[in-house]
């Protein structure tokens, strides 16, 4: 199954590179940490970082209830572009404009709605716990009242869709293939360290398992 192209989520530039299966843009959603959220405010654009989590082909997005993007967000929902990407390498080529990246991104364009039942509030901070580290949500104490009214959660569909991947190492012009430059990639990974105990944690506390081999689900 795929995502149907649209005139926005169509490159104009390197169209090779674009991809609209599901599988592919929910593996890029999954394993980013982070999000970038773009929209209109007060006629200039804004983009803010911020958490995310998939849960089928809706996004739910973190943020609060006095942030813009929140304050925005009117009954029609908030125009939004959101980018998520994954740097897999450095490409060093032999011309200084063929250096590139290896990389990973998605992006979803739509409108996000402002999540108002509760139910389904906690479902996407339970899944914004869970996709930091799977198996927090049952491991930490929920919000009460007070902070899940300070807390806003907005839902994107997942409709208008795209993915953008680049492998592969140079692509440097046959005639700077003899220059006496290195090329190659220097490839890039996340690796969390070993979990550090907060000064306060009762040392009766064990380190759960799902923190024991952390890594991040590609």
């Amino acid at each position: 199954m795929s995502y149907a192209p649209t005139p926005q989520t169509t490159p104009s530039r390197y169209r090779e590179r674009a991809r609209y299966d599901r599988e592919t843009v929910h593996r890029i959603l999954d394993e980013a940490l982070i999000c970038h959220l773009g929209y209109a405010r007060g006629g200039h654009p804004v983009v803010l970082p911020t958490t995310h989590a998939r849960v089928g082909e809706t996004l739910y997005l973190h943020g609060s209830t006095g942030s813009g993007p929140v304050l925005a967000a009117g009954p029609a929902g908030l125009p939004v572009c959101v980018t998520a990407t994954l740097v897999d390498g450095l490409v060093l080529a032999r011309s200084a404009l063929h250096h590139s990246m290896t990389y990973r991104s998605v992006v979803v364009i739509g409108a996000a709605r402002l999540v108002e039942d509760d139910a389904e509030k906690r479902r996407g901070l339970n899944a914004l716990l869970d996709h930091v580290a799977p198996g927090r949500a049952s491991d930490a104490r929920p919000p009460n009242r007070r902070e899940l009214a300070a807390t806003a959660v907005l839902a994107l569909d997942l409709v208008k869709v795209s993915a953008s991947v680049r492998d592969g190492g140079p692509n440097d012009e046959p005639e700077d293939i003899a220059l006496p430059h290195w090329a190659g990639v220097v490839p890039l990974r996340m690796v969390a360290g070993r979990p550090e105990p907060a000064v306060d944690l009762d040392p009766a506390i064990a380190l759960p398992s799902y923190l024991e081999s952390y890594r991040r689900p590609r």
